[in-house]
Order: structure tokens, then sequence, then C-alpha cells
């Protein structure tokens, strides 16, 4: 099970930190143990580290309305979005 790390910008780190959303969308798709975290050099780049079961189904889902809906409602900054895989 790989593990990957994502960063992005928000438009909101607290109500980003806040949102139950990753949980609720991620979950249901193999992915486990998501963690957060915050750029304390700018104020507006996050990150995620998580255990993801099927690489092929999460970007798949990266490509749905549904995710584009749930990074909406986080506030965040799909065009600067990062995804690395761990090696």
């Amino acid at each position: 099970m790989p593990t990957i790390m994502a960063y992005h910008n928000v438009k909101d780190t607290k109500h980003w930190l806040a949102s139950p959303m990753r949980k609720q969308v991620f979950e249901p798709i193999g992915v486990t143990n998501i963690r957060t975290f915050i750029d304390p050099q700018t104020s507006n780049r996050v990150g995620l580290v998580m255990d993801v079961a099927d690489m092929e189904k999460l970007m798949a889902f990266m490509q749905t309305k549904a995710a584009a809906d749930a990074m909406a409602h986080d506030g965040v900054l799909p065009e600067n979005l990062v995804l690395l895989i761990q090696s």
C-alpha cells in the first residue's frame, strides 16, 4: 500500500483543517491514515500524507465532479495540487 503526500494552497487554512470532507470522500475509496500538515512559512499552503490501497481508484476519483466539489468545499486551489508517491 503506497503512501502519498499531497500539497496545495487553500483559501482558508482553519476551514480546511476543520473540514470532515477528506475523510468522507477518501475513506470509501480505500484511503486510510490521513494526516494533515500546514506550512508555517506560507499561511495558506497545506498538505496531506495518506495510505492508498488502490492508486488507480484514487487517480480516477480525482478526475470526478465529486472530487472537484470536495476540493471546492474545502477551499482547495487545485491548480497547484501536487501528488508525490513514496518510493
